[in-house]
């Protein structure tokens, strides 16, 4: 009982998904064509809200579940790393249609074969997880 605010954001979350088409692979199609400005108007709209959420919680010192202060540390890793794991994620996102969030949204529309992406993203977590060290900063 005490997480289903969480269950129901997310469920909430994924009608919002659904609804603005942002899981639609024609959408996402459209974006990586540049032929449309609907998933890019999404994307903004979805980081100008976490900077602005993000600012607020800092100045009112939000608390997390555990009354901790939400403190976001600064990151001193090298820019090509961002680079390279960018263009991962927009290689995949392009070539399978989905981005993490909406490949669940997806399995719960009846997209069954997302299930198959959802383990190989697991799979690559955890092939992640045993080299991360012994990758270049």
């Amino acid at each position: 009982m005490k997480y289903l605010k969480f269950l129901l954001v997310g469920i909430f979350f994924g009608i919002v998904l659904v609804k603005s088409e942002a899981v639609s692979w024609y959408r996402i199609y459209e974006m990586f064509r540049l032929q449309s400005f609907h998933m890019y108007g999404i994307i903004g709209t979805a980081i100008a809200t976490g900077i602005i959420f993000l600012q607020i919680s800092k100045k009112r010192h939000f608390k997390n579940l555990l009354g901790l202060e939400i403190y976001v540390p600064k990151k001193e890793s090298g820019f090509i790393r961002y680079i390279v794991g960018g263009t991962i994620f927009g290689l995949g996102w392009a070539l399978i249609g989905a981005c993490p969030g909406p490949m669940y949204i997806l399995v719960g529309t009846g997209v069954y074969s997302m299930i198959i992406v959802i383990l190989a993203a697991l799979l690559g977590t955890i092939i992640y997880g045993a080299i991360k060290n012994k990758l270049p900063d």
